[in-house]
């Protein structure tokens, strides 16, 4: 732990670059590593509203906790068990689709970053103002509406705001406020009025108007009352289970995905909130319901990138089911980045390949008491070719205990990390070439999410660190406590 001109130096030059995780050699290690175990390095501020499909957006979404690392949506499910009825209730929901029985990526939910000084605009609920969050909210002038820019042909984002064309369907919006940590969600958006602004900027004046809208505190696992919808029949985020560029970029997405099935019955299960069937047959899933692709499923090596990271995801998170709708989808941001066979191939995922999952309540799964932590220790000194001892401390029950060197996409390291001991809480470990490394210690019960922390390692011949003559020079990254 360090607080001199140097760490302000990388601190500074850290925070200009993009993603994060390009850093060559070690990465900023600290307190904020996901439940993914990515260490996520400094948030760029939102000085501006941005748009989802830009490298700035991306800049910032990847370096967010999107909720807490025990919310539902950010919950390994890939040991639990399955319903007792899992198999009638593919069969039934298979039944309900007909034809339609494979999967869709289906590009809708897009967002906008807004920063924490955007001015509240006046907003006005026709359907459900008694189960919505209340007027005002931070609408900027470019929000974008649910298909732009991926499916609007010729229209502008004013043009799009207004639905000139009467295309109608979902129009959902999202703004996400990340330095405050707050996202706010409507459905049946629309703009009437104003004045146009060049492309991409929407348009400025006006009136909105939508069905309703929610708010979500993006640190906490709050949910909206009990019987409330939100912009999602199922009462739940949008935000938390969409499909993003960056992630797909990553080859990860990190998090359950928002999910659509024919029919659900008149029910909810944690974390939903509000129920949208008709039917009380316990075939037919609820909202809430978590499906996951099976785990003897494997993933052909040609799909693309994004196809694999989604498949990643299912294995470990699943999908949650929070609306119903024609076919069996899952939410894509509809950002035009995405290559135009970048699902091509996901698209024969049948429901054949799932199973349904008995999942954890409020309290319950990640959520219980006793959740571990566990400390890395001091950033360290070493010198090439020779064994250092690192110690590290943990607290929970039933541990089990990973050294490892990190080793995410996007990081490259100097050398090799090399541990007489990983699975103890003192090891010794040989580096094999001068330079900075990231060193991971992940502390697990099989229940809770895990915890992680991590140190930097200055590997030289002489065992002097290497100071930087100024930030431009790639600094080495100093651990954040």
């Amino acid at each position: 732990m360090e607080n001199d001109t140097r760490r302000e130096a990388v601190m500074s030059h850290a925070n200009t670059l993009f993603p994060i995780l390009l850093l060559s050699g070690s990465l900023m290690a600290g307190e904020r590593i996901n439940h993914e175990g990515r260490i996520l390095g400094i948030q760029p501020a939102v000085t501006t509203p941005t748009l989802f499909n830009t490298t700035q957006s991306d800049a910032v979404v990847s370096t967010m906790q999107i909720f807490p690392r025990d919310n539902a949506w950010n919950e390994d499910v890939s040991t639990r068990p399955l319903l007792s009825n899992s198999a009638a209730m593919i069969s039934q929901m298979r039944t309900d689709l007909g034809t339609l029985t494979t999967l869709r990526p289906f590009y809708e939910m897009n967002f906008v970053l807004v920063p924490d000084s955007q001015a509240n605009i006046p907003i006005t609920f026709f359907n459900y103002a008694d189960e919505s969050d209340p007027s005002p909210y931070p609408i900027p002038n470019n929000m974008p509406v649910e298909g732009y820019v991926r499916e609007t042909a010729a229209l502008t984002n004013f043009q799009w705001q207004q639905d000139i064309n009467t295309k109608g369907g979902d129009r959902h919006s999202i703004i996400v406020m990340p330095g405050s940590g707050f996202v706010w969600e409507t459905w049946l958006t629309k703009r009437s009025g104003g004045t146009a602004l060049p492309e991409p900027q929407g348009g400025t004046g006006g009136t909105w108007q939508a069905s309703n809208g929610a708010k979500f505190n993006l640190n906490s696992n709050a949910l909206r009352p009990a019987t409330w919808t939100s912009a999602d029949a199922s009462g739940s985020t949008m935000f938390g289970g969409l499909v993003r560029y960056d992630e797909c970029q990553r080859g990860e997405v990190e998090h359950a995905i928002r999910c659509i099935v024919k029919r659900s019955r008149k029910s909810y299960i944690y974390p939903a909130v509000h129920a949208a069937g008709s039917t009380t047959l316990a075939n037919v899933p609820a909202m809430g319901e978590r499906l996951r692709l099976k785990a003897g499923f494997a993933v052909p090596a040609g799909w693309t990138t994004a196809e694999k990271a989604i498949c990643y995801a299912l294995k470990k998170y699943g999908c949650i089911v929070t609306d119903n709708g024609g076919f069996f989808s899952i939410s894509v941001a509809p950002d035009q980045r995405f290559a135009s066979n970048a699902f091509s191939n996901i698209t024969t995922l049948d429901l054949n390949n799932f199973d349904v999952i008995q999942t954890t309540a409020a309290t319950g799964g990640p959520r219980s008491a006793g959740a571990p932590t566990c400390n890395a220790g001091s950033d360290r000194n070493a010198p090439v070719g020779t064994p250092i001892s690192l110690t590290g401390s943990a607290s929970g029950q039933a541990l089990t205990y990973t050294w490892y060197q990190y080793n995410k996409v996007g990081y490259t390291p100097p050398g090799t990390a090399n541990f007489s001991a990983p699975n103890a809480l003192t090891t010794s470990v040989t580096f094999s070439a001068t330079g900075t490394y990231t060193i991971v210690l992940k502390a697990a019960d099989g229940t809770h999410t895990p915890a992680f922390d991590a140190l930097i390692v200055t590997v030289s011949t002489n065992q002097t660190p290497v100071i930087p003559s100024a930030p431009s020079a790639l600094p080495n990254p100093i651990k954040q406590k």
